[in-house]
């Protein structure tokens, strides 16, 4: 059973996806971004295999316009080198990847040329998962599409089209329950009929239920049957909703106690867990480290190194039951940990707290900075404290001092996240 987490990774430097608008394209443009997102893959995989995260579902603008017309290049030629380094990366160290077509690859559409259009585009995800030498566990997740008025005919016409695939895609291709149109009963039905296995999504399960007295158990008991063995191991993909956002809205971050609830309820071999979640790799570690066999408190001292300043940026308090917490060295306090970090996380920022948390991070530089450094860092103190700037400008000065001075501690520290 592996945890893993979808396309971006957070806190990893040189590890984005970037891409352009049609009007800026061009071969040159397009070979300086494919070069830019394959070498983010890379950096992303070995992030992953340092922390053990062996599942992860790669962007689907890792090859811009990849499926569009407009690209005429032969990428998987000019990249084979750079796509066969990856690919060896991947099978070595066995980690499993998938991709994910957006909403507008739609293969039930009355529409011929949507269609036509969906199909060119999850031959594109087909022909890049085979590009890295991943065999048909490597899945293209696909949501069955539009109703369209009529249900009925929407789900043969998915069928139909379906047919029409290649072979070699059909053997990647798995259809997963929506929060709106078809429930895991109805994707349930059309994997049946069609033999293709069916991903369990608990959030559109809770949104867009069959029977609400079956619980997601019983729904991933029902679609076990359905995963060969060249599929690899079962898949579903688990999160949990934004309360303060509309429903489907995924969650800041997994909370530990929800999802263990959630864990410890699956019964037989526990399949592989694609969480979807805002904050990506940090949740996918916080539940590894929940779930393993390796209790080891080096694990989760890891960890303190890394969200340290954003939670003394929170909750000063919290900052000093964690350090209480992890001086016990033969235990393993994985959950008490992660639950006064969700709740230090939760908390907004004030400015005497963030002042305390800048100083800290500043205390690695202010031997070695620069004279005109030390007067632009007190400069932007000052600003702060006249509600003139912001505390993010003063958290890009300390990371581009992280950088310069290359302070990795710093570098990997969870402090210069945004979103934290």
């Amino acid at each position: 059973m592996s945890i893993g987490y979808a396309c971006m990774t957070l806190g990893v430097p040189n590890a984005t996806i970037k891409g352009c608008i049609l009007k800026n394209f061009s071969n040159e443009k397009f070979v300086e971004l494919v070069l830019y997102n394959l070498n983010s893959l890379k950096n992303i995989l070995n992030y992953n295999i340092s922390n053990d995260i062996r599942l992860f579902r790669i962007s689907s603008d890792i090859i811009p316009f990849g499926s569009n017309e407009i690209n005429k290049t032969d990428w998987a030629k000019i990249f084979y080198n750079e796509l066969n380094e990856i690919g060896n990366i991947i099978r070595s160290n066995k980690i499993r990847v998938s991709m994910h077509p957006g909403q507008y690859t739609v293969l039930n559409s009355p529409d011929s040329k949507i269609v036509s259009r969906a199909i060119e585009d999850i031959n594109y995800h087909s022909k890049f998962l085979d590009s890295l030498g991943i065999d048909s566990s490597g899945k293209i997740i696909l949501h069955i599409g539009g109703v369209y008025g009529d249900k009925t005919s929407a789900m043969i016409r998915f069928s139909e089209h379906y047919k029409a695939l290649d072979e070699s895609v059909k053997l990647r291709l798995v259809i997963e329950n929506d929060d709106k149109s078809y429930n895991i009963d109805d994707v349930l039905d059309i994997g049946t009929k069609l033999n293709i296995p069916v991903a369990y999504d608990n959030l559109h399960n809770k949104l867009n239920p069959y029977d609400e007295k079956k619980d997601d158990n019983y729904w991933i008991s029902q679609c076990t049957p359905l995963w060969k063995k060249n599929d690899g191991p079962q898949k579903i993909h688990y999160s949990q909703q934004n309360k303060l956002k509309n429903n489907g809205s995924h969650s800041d971050s997994i909370n530990i106690n929800e999802f263990l609830e959630f864990y410890n309820k699956l019964s037989g071999t526990k399949p592989d867990i694609m969480l979807e979640v805002k904050d990506k790799n940090l949740s996918a570690v916080k539940c590894i480290n929940c779930t393993t066999n390796t209790k080891i408190i080096k694990n989760l001292e890891l960890e303190w190194g890394k969200y340290k300043y954003s939670i003394l940026e929170k909750s000063p308090n919290d900052y000093l039951k964690i350090r209480q917490l992890l001086k016990d060295k033969t235990a393993y306090p994985v959950v008490e940990f992660y639950n006064i970090i969700e709740s230090a996380l939760s908390q907004k920022k004030n400015f005497g707290n963030s002042l305390n948390a800048a100083l800290h991070v500043w205390g690695y530089f202010k031997e070695t900075a620069t004279t005109q450094e030390k007067l632009y860092f007190n400069n932007l103190l000052k600003k702060a404290a006249e509600n003139s700037t912001s505390f993010d400008r003063i958290k890009n000065f300390l990371f581009k001092l992280s950088l310069k001075y290359k302070q990795d501690y710093l570098i990997n520290s969870y402090f210069f996240i945004p979103a934290l």
